[in-house]
């Protein structure tokens, strides 16, 4: 299933695990790799995964510093015909492509995205090669660890639940 992926378990079990991520075509995304924590709760593929980026990325969907993810797709709407290939082949390519600023988790992103278009693709490109080259992707260290809760200001998406929070 996610065979065209590099996938790193997480201890023994397989329900936790890191996917190397690569930025799409045509956005100023592209270039830059990351590593996606993925964790799926045992009611999956009932319930959503949870998705987190663990090497920075500058979006305004993207919290800074825990990597959660505020995607409606995966918070809101998922539904078990989905699966992890939607996840990598769909889902995360369109939040990079089709940021939202107006529902954001990184407000300072977002306010740059709509006041200066240009200046806010140029940051995209900064954080891309600071933080997102081949090797980051490797050798990123985890943000926070699964038992660590979520502040309400990291947690402050309009959707109900943010990807990347686990369920308790």
């Amino acid at each position: 299933m996610m065979s065209d992926y590099k996938v790193e378990m997480i201890n023994d079990g397989m329900q936790e695990f890191y996917v190397e991520f690569h930025g799409p075509k045509d956005c100023p995304y592209h270039g830059g790799v990351w590593r996606i924590r993925v964790e799926l709760p045992d009611a999956y593929p009932y319930k959503s995964p949870s998705i987190g980026f663990i090497n920075k990325i500058y979006h305004p969907n993207v919290d800074e510093m825990s990597g959660s993810v505020c995607l409606d797709v995966i918070n809101q709407t998922w539904s078990p015909m989905f699966d992890l290939v939607n996840v990598f082949e769909v889902f995360l390519p369109q939040l990079l492509l089709y940021p939202n600023p107006s529902d954001p988790l990184n407000g300072e992103a977002a306010a740059l995205m709509m006041r200066d278009r240009t200046t806010y693709d140029q940051r995209v490109k900064e954080y891309c090669e600071k933080y997102a080259k081949p090797e980051d992707a490797d050798a990123a260290p985890e943000a926070k660890s699964c038992d660590e809760e979520l502040s309400e200001d990291e947690y402050a998406c309009s959707d109900e639940e943010v990807a990347g929070k686990a369920d308790p």
